[in-house]
C-alpha cells in the first residue's frame, strides 16, 4: 500500500469517525421504562426514566433497567461502528477499529 493509498484510508477513517461521534442509538427496556441514547464511539448522550417505574421502595428494578438499558446500548453502538469501520476493511475485523 503506497502513501497515498494510506493516507486517504486515513483519512476515510478519521471522517468515520467524526460521522460516529454524531451517529445516535436508541434503546428502550422495561416496555418503555428507561431510554439510553449513546453515540457511535459509545458515549453516552441520555437517560431517559418514565417517572411511574420510579419507586423510592424499589429502586433495584430501576437500576436494572438502567444497566440493562445502557449495555444494550454499548452493544447497538458498537455494531454501528463496526459496521461503518467494515467499509475500510472490507469485513475485517482488524484490532482497534
Amino acid at each position: 500500500m503506497n502513501q497515498k493509498m494510506m493516507r486517504d484510508l486515513q483519512n476515510k477513517m478519521v471522517k468515520i469517525q467524526e460521522e460516529l461521534a454524531e451517529e445516535t442509538v436508541e434503546v428502550t427496556v422495561g416496555g418503555g421504562a428507561v431510554t439510553a441514547v449513546m453515540t457511535g464511539q459509545q458515549q453516552l448522550r441520555s437517560v431517559k426514566i418514565d417517572p411511574s417505574v420510579v419507586d423510592a421502595d424499589d429502586t433495584e428494578t430501576l437500576e436494572d433497567l438502567m444497566v440493562a438499558a445502557v449495555n444494550e446500548a454499548i452493544t447497538q453502538s458498537q455494531d454501528l461502528a463496526a459496521k461503518r469501520m467494515g467499509v475500510l476493511t472490507g469485513g475485517l475485523k482488524l484490532p482497534g477499529m
